[in-house]
């Protein structure tokens, strides 16, 4: 295991390295537009993932635009997500400041909320307002956590009343982590107070990572708490029929 997180390291420092050289020589062509900053997103998660030796699996139809809520497991979900496809991100503020991956989150044009504060989550819901008019989707955790996979968690419905309101599509997508051997899900997910620099040494070190998203169909919802619960109910039935195939699988 050592060996193979020293080798990742090293592998996801020249991934990183090159992901800033891209942003540079981005920059030096002129100002990035947000689709730009969205397709660097993109393409350095993807560059970081096969660094770092995740493969995502993708069941269903990413969408091209609207608000995507899925439920979330880790910090390793934005760069699952975003090698998916390019999109925008609502994050929790705190990450803003975090070394590289703040700033990588910042260049991707996420926007940060404070859920805390209303005048945060009335800004966030604002701006998603705006970006619901191009075509890229907007990514958003309604869980306001992540977890370690056992439940997913009820779905705050304040941000998806932009979407309710434009009539814009909303999709839900189910994460679900999958290794080999006798690892579980919950080895790989970061939550409570799981410190950061130990929790991605274990994942480096992980034998056979692989992450499955699977997409349910864009729908349209008459209020923002229907839409919550609803997406909830799509999530938690696409999580069991995944773990249901892969269990089959097994045997």
């Amino acid at each position: 295991m050592t060996l193979r997180a020293l080798r990742r390291a090293v592998a996801l420092a020249f991934a990183l390295a090159a992901c800033i050289l891209s942003y540079w020589l981005l920059r030096a062509r002129g100002r990035p537009t947000l689709l730009d900053r969205a397709e660097w997103l993109h393409r350095a998660s993807r560059r970081v993932l096969k660094a770092v030796g995740i493969q995502p699996v993708v069941h269903g139809r990413p969408p091209a635009h609207g608000l995507i809520v899925a439920n979330h497991l880790s910090y390793l979900d934005i760069a699952i997500l975003s090698a998916v496809m390019p999109c925008f991100f609502v994050s929790k503020s705190e990450i803003a400041r975090w070394p590289f991956f703040g700033k990588a989150a910042r260049t991707g044009a996420t926007m940060f909320i404070d859920r805390r504060s209303r005048a945060s989550t009335a800004e966030v819901a604002r701006q998603i307002a705006e970006r619901l008019q191009l075509p890229v989707p907007i990514l958003l955790f309604p869980e306001g956590t992540s977890t370690d996979g056992s439940t997913v968690l009820r779905f705050h419905s304040s941000l998806f009343e932009p979407a309710v309101a434009a009539s814009a599509p909303i999709t839900a997508a189910a994460i679900r982590y999958v290794l080999h051997g006798s690892a579980s899900e919950r080895d790989l997910c970061w939550f409570g107070d799981a410190l950061f620099l130990p929790h991605i040494w274990k994942t480096l070190g992980a034998s056979g990572f692989g992450a499955e998203v699977t997409f349910a169909d864009p729908r349209l919802y008459p209020d923002r708490r229907t839409a919550a619960d609803a997406t909830r109910q799509e999530v938690v039935a696409m999580r069991d029929a995944e773990a249901e195939r892969l269990l089959a699988i097994s045997f």
